[in-house]
């Protein structure tokens, strides 16, 4: 089981780095597999270290794939040398504890060594979980084909129509025109491409 959260991770200056990241449950150890290049790995290998946010606010997954918003409020944590979410429903801290190293994708199994709650968990919303998908569509604009898109954007769309707020309206937003830049730069570049072909 593959769980979306948000991956806090310190430069060694000090610098925040913020980003949505699926982790993974084995036995007692927590698997974050970053593609490479990941300001994440980097932060990871350099301060083993990282902390897994839970976070209902789903403008930080959207925010962090358009990058139309990067910048979220953070802390410090309180036994690891990194970062939390300020406003985190609750947090985990992990520490690097074995690094599978990989070209692509290196295998990071990291042990928890503290965990707080901040607030309660609301409950579920349909439409925080369609910006998450969207978020992951987004994501992978560059290899998934424009009809697969379009058709689960759409699908999406309902969720986000029946019982979005205030926060997961403004997300959305993001995901929609990124998805729109991205199919802008498909054409203009096409019909480049066809201008060089035909001068």
């Amino acid at each position: 089981m593959i769980h979306e959260t948000i991956v806090t991770t310190a430069a060694c200056d000090g610098r925040p780095h913020v980003a949505p990241m699926g982790a993974r449950y084995e036995a007692d150890r927590i698997i974050l597999s970053p593609f490479r290049p990941s300001t994440t790995l980097d932060n990871i290998v350099t301060s083993r270290a990282a902390v897994l946010n839970f976070t209902t606010d789903v403008r930080v997954f959207a925010g962090c794939v358009t990058r139309c918003a990067t910048d979220w409020p953070t802390v410090g944590a309180s036994r690891v040398a990194g970062v939390r979410l300020a406003e985190s429903l609750a947090h985990a801290e992990l520490e690097l504890d074995e690094l599978r190293d990989d070209a692509e994708r290196p295998v990071l199994l990291m042990k928890c060594v503290h965990r707080e709650n901040h607030a309660p968990f609301a409950g579920f919303n349909r439409a925080q979980a369609a910006v998450v998908e969207g978020a992951i569509l987004v994501s992978r604009l560059f290899m998934l084909p424009p009809d697969k898109i379009d058709r689960e954007m759409a699908y999406l769309q309902i969720a986000i129509d029946k019982t979005a707020g205030e926060n997961e309206l403004t997300a959305w937003g993001w995901l929609v025109a990124a998805v729109a830049r991205h199919r802008a730069s498909l054409e203009s570049s096409g019909g480049q491409a066809a201008a060089a072909a035909h001068p």
